[in-house]
């Protein structure tokens, strides 16, 4: 097997892993045991654990910011950009919940300071372009969005999506963090921009 599909491989049983054991700490004993390689072998081809949860970090940035570009280029509304961003945020978390664990910091409870400060960039990250959006909306129409509200309703959209993604993991991944999400997103654009749109609302 070439290298980098024994790494995908490994990566893909370590989200797996994570899934089906949450609220447990995935020892390399376990992950190769799942992989059905050694230990050493583990470490041929990552020289930490900790470098296994940075590629699912990146994993999760690559495909979220990615996917994030594509709704820019192809959303002119602000109202539908917000809706679509977080709502494809949270799609990727319904179907990765083992990386979910890992962006939320919960997997990576007792590893290094560098990993948890990596996951909360992530969510740095998203915020900081919900801010530009409503940044954009309020150019184009300041009677939008009030004064001075920018930041404070971006971090209200990133709340209630890390929420969501919280009680996705807190009920074992049971609670699909896209349910309802439609409907909410309706209060949400009576908060965020005043009024819904007229399009409706629906993940895309």
């Amino acid at each position: 097997m070439a290298t980098s599909e024994r790494r995908r491989e490994i990566l893909e049983a370590l989200a797996e892993q994570l899934e089906r054991h949450p609220g447990e700490r995935v020892t390399t004993a376990r992950l190769a045991s799942a992989v059905g390689v050694s230990e050493a072998a583990l470490y041929r081809h990552f020289p930490s654990k900790a470098k296994m949860f940075e590629s699912l970090i990146e994993f999760a940035e690559e495909s979220v910011f990615s996917l994030m570009n594509r709704i820019l280029m192809e959303e002119s509304s602000s109202s539908k950009r917000c809706e679509r961003i977080v709502g494809m945020l949270l799609a990727f978390a319904d179907k990765n919940p083992g990386i979910t664990r890992v962006i939320l910091g919960d997997a990576l409870i007792g590893e290094h300071e560098r990993l948890r400060s990596r996951a909360a960039q992530f969510f740095d990250r998203f915020e900081t372009q919900l801010r530009q959006v409503l940044r954009d909306a309020r150019q184009e129409d300041p009677g939008l969005i009030p004064p001075g509200s920018v930041a404070r309703l971006a971090n209200l959209l990133m709340a209630v999506a890390e929420g969501r993604m919280a009680q996705f993991r807190r009920s074992g991944f049971t609670r699909s963090p896209v349910e309802g999400w439609s409907e909410q997103w309706r209060e949400l654009e009576r908060v965020v921009f005043g009024r819904p749109s007229a399009s409706g609302s629906g993940l895309t």
